[in-house]
């Protein structure tokens, strides 16, 4: 066996910190759970130097392996270690683009990239093929999409994402940071915004991006594409067909920031239903109709504020929708607190 240690990335909001460690080691559990075959053992926090690491052993990491733990979430450096000595393991992260991607934006209620990206890794882990984030192209869907953090982080990754958000200044603020970022990075692309109609009626707005990481991809064909409607995501089958997505990653109503109305809603309604805030009551609407939208063996995760929603609820919802909850011991190890009014954890399930 080799011993290895991660030094955790240091970010920039304090709490999140001092959950760093904790999070990525039982980001790790999943990692080794679900795409390394158990292989990765005795994962602890550690202190090397006065500085925090997780350890770990392993039989000696593959190229691929190495290929996938790079792109855990709170990731800074990697090392085998060697009696007192710490041998740098080259990193070979999928990212494609500058982090400023990911970090230029700041606005309130907007998700911790960080989590944000750790979500979406073990939602990938949970899928019948979880290789399939360093080996293949798998289909991303944000049905509360917001501003687009986690968009920003499939595109990172060269994934094909959509999104969807009920709330125009979100998405017109997403449309307007997207086409500047690409033109002031000089990305190859072509953005349009048009409205959605069926039978003369107008459903929403969508924001169609094609792009290239580099122009050379971008002539030969080989682009990505990056797609958000204006519209209530509980009617997101009027917009995506069935079994069109292998991940679905979103950030569920934390009852201080997001929302959704009530089933039938549009965008633009002056005498609206309210919006939800209660995770719970917009999920049992909402997940039957997501599942739908998500292929055979793909998985989907959820956060929330487990101050306004019990994880047994969301549990009973996503298992009344035929998707299998993934309740491993590492699977339970991301609850976290952000500050006084939200206590936040992830849940993953896979549709068999």
């Amino acid at each position: 066996m080799t011993s290895y240690g991660l030094l955790v990335s240091p970010s920039h909001n304090r709490v999140y910190a001092q959950a760093a460690a904790g999070l990525v080691k039982a980001e790790l559990a999943v990692f080794g759970e679900r795409a390394l075959g158990g292989r990765v053992r005795d994962i602890e926090e550690t202190s090397i130097g006065g500085v925090p690491y997780v350890t770990f052993s392993s039989d000696p990491l593959s190229e691929t392996d190495v290929r996938l733990l790079s792109n855990l979430s709170s990731l800074y450096a990697l090392f085998e270690i060697e009696g007192e000595l710490l041998r740098p393991v080259e990193l070979k992260p999928l990212d494609l683009f500058g982090s400023d991607l990911l970090t230029i934006q700041k606005y309130s209620g907007k998700t911790n990239e960080y989590f944000t990206k750790l979500l979406l890794n073990v939602t990938a882990m949970a899928t019948d093929s979880p290789m399939d984030l360093v080996t293949g192209r798998p289909r991303l869907f944000d049905p509360m999409c917001g501003r687009g953090t986690t968009l920003n982080q499939a595109m990172m990754y060269g994934l094909d994402a959509a999104g969807m958000d009920v709330d125009g200044k979100d998405f017109d603020a997403y449309a307007a940071f997207i086409k500047t970022w690409l033109k002031n990075n000089r990305v190859k692309h072509q953005a349009e915004i048009a409205p959605v109609r069926r039978e003369k009626a107008v459903l929403g707005r969508r924001l169609h991006v094609t792009l290239g990481a580099s122009k050379e991809r971008y002539k030969s064909g080989e682009t990505m594409e990056i797609t958000v409607v204006n519209a209530d995501a509980l009617g997101a089958g009027r917009f995506f067909r069935p079994g069109s997505f292998d991940l679905i990653v979103t950030d569920a109503p934390y009852g201080v920031q997001h929302g959704s109305r009530a089933k039938g809603a549009r965008p633009g309604q002056k005498a609206g239903p309210r919006l939800s805030r209660s995770p719970v009551e917009l999920l049992d609407a909402a997940v039957p109709e997501w599942t739908r939208l998500l292929r055979r063996g793909g998985a989907i995760g959820i956060s929330w504020n487990t101050f306004v929603g019990r994880r047994e609820e969301l549990a009973e919802i996503l298992t009344s929708s035929g998707l299998e909850v993934q309740d491993s011991e590492a699977y339970l190890g991301f609850r976290h607190r952000v500050d006084q009014a939200i206590s936040r954890d992830l849940i993953v399930a896979r549709k068999s």
